[in-house]
């Protein structure tokens, strides 16, 4: 009898391409996991910042408090940032593609990344209200999404990072990849075959393959940027020109998750 597919982590990254924080059980909401991606940091002009061109944002902490979120970073004071903005201010802001309504934070809150990443920027919130859909591209499902780049979830499983780092020089760990599920006791990319799968009560579709960029390349202890694991994924995960690790899931309702629940592939 084969052995259990086992969930083992859960994470959640309040602020975009910043810090994440592991649970060990998260709450899902319509847009996914709670607070997951709904704060971002945006430039002058209203456009999304991310480790891809800012490293050093891996080195922003965030907490989440009962009202606040608490953010440090290196030679810092801690910043908090109340969930309950009031004479708060809405602008239009770029993610990818997508031109969607957020709320700016604060003027503290603009100095003090500002400050720490040396450049003007900004952090603004998703609103509630503000129903941003799911790219339609490869799913039919009504679903939104908060400041992810284009779905709720992230998933991988631990064989699949193990293959990789059989591979490669040096190991990783997970959270150079962000996902915000890890899965244990499957092959290696036997995610990639699933289509449906169960965690506990809550179905989630798989969606597609991730495509991975510089952000794998950037050690989130240090900010620093190197080659891996890029160069090593190109030579075999690669498929028309992009190289893929992980899926991207849309969950079908609300509900919770724990660290230990099975995986049931449905299909």
């Amino acid at each position: 009898m084969s052995q259990p597919i086992i969930l083992t982590q859960l994470n959640v990254y309040p602020i975009k391409s910043c810090g994440g924080i592991s649970l060990q059980t998260a709450q899902l909401e319509e847009r996914g996991l709670k607070h997951d991606r709904r704060w971002m940091i945006v430039d002058e002009d209203g456009m999304f910042m991310t480790q891809r061109d800012y490293p050093r944002m891996a080195l922003i902490r965030v907490r989440v408090m009962s009202d606040h979120l608490a953010v440090v970073a290196p030679n810092t004071k801690e910043l908090r940032v109340p969930f309950h903005l009031i004479n708060h201010t809405e602008e239009s802001v770029v993610v990818w593609g997508d031109t969607v309504t957020a709320v700016n934070v604060s003027s503290e809150a603009a100095d003090w990344f500002s400050e720490f990443l040396g450049i003007s920027c900004r952090l603004v919130f998703m609103p509630d209200h503000l129903l941003r859909p799911v790219e339609k591209t490869y799913t039919s499902l009504d679903s939104i999404v908060g400041f992810s780049d284009a779905y709720p979830f992230l998933m991988i499983s631990e064989a699949s990072l193990d293959n990789l780092n059989s591979r490669m020089e040096h190991r990783l760990p997970m959270n150079r990849f962000r996902p915000n599920l890890v899965v244990a006791g499957c092959e290696p990319f036997a995610e990639d075959q699933w289509r449906l799968i169960r965690i506990g009560s809550i179905e989630f579709h798989v969606v597609k393959p991730c495509e991975r960029c510089a952000i794998t390349t950037v050690d989130q202890a240090t900010g620093i940027r190197g080659k891996e694991p890029l160069r090593t994924l190109s030579q075999f995960r690669e498929r028309n020109g992009k190289v893929l690790f992980g899926q991207n899931l849309i969950h079908e309702q609300k509900g919770s998750l724990r660290v230990g629940e099975e995986v049931v592939v449905v299909r």
